[in-house]
């Protein structure tokens, strides 16, 4: 079974994916990770090079890709959640979970969030981002964390348990 971990940047995917899957001695993906070695650019170029709609594009076809036989638990890129054929992939072949954070700790972990390579349109500001993007995770979650507030090894054990109790 896939875990799919989506949730906007700075909510820790990528590294509850590697947290969790240590914990289950399951295998982890990043979906970044995949992005970036299958087109051998980091993200943030793609989108430089090829502008977001062909980002979203190689984002998509890539995402479709991956699947599993084994348990794997896997870190989308916070932008997963707008394709629906890919999140309709994730959801029949496993299970999709939310983890959430509010704007003020996305901006804080982020950071300086113009080196992300987060995909936005040029009119967006990173509070209309968030606010569309928690829409779409709230719709194509089976289960949500809250990651907002605590720490690392309480959300470690909540992503744990939400998948144990899935």
């Amino acid at each position: 079974m896939v875990y799919t971990l989506i949730g906007m940047p700075g909510s820790g995917k990528s590294c509850m994916s590697r947290a969790v899957a240590k914990k289950l001695n399951i295998t982890a993906l990043d979906a970044d990770k995949v992005i970036e070695n299958t087109t051998k650019k980091k993200l943030h170029e793609i989108i430089n090079e090829s502008g977001l709609d062909g980002f979203k594009k190689i984002e998509e076809e890539i995402l479709l890709t991956i699947n599993s036989e084994d348990d794997l638990i896997l870190a989308t890129g916070g932008s997963a959640v707008y394709y629906e054929r890919a999140m309709e992939h994730f959801k029949k072949i496993g299970k999709v979970i939310y983890l959430y954070v509010s704007f003020e700790t996305m901006l804080e972990r982020l950071g300086d969030y113009s080196k992300r390579g987060i995909a936005m349109r040029p009119d967006q500001t990173i509070r209309d981002l968030y606010d569309e993007r928690a829409a779409l995770y709230e719709k194509y979650a089976d289960v949500m964390v809250n990651c907002d507030g605590g720490d690392y090894y309480t959300y470690r054990k909540n992503v744990i348990k939400a998948i144990k109790g899935i």
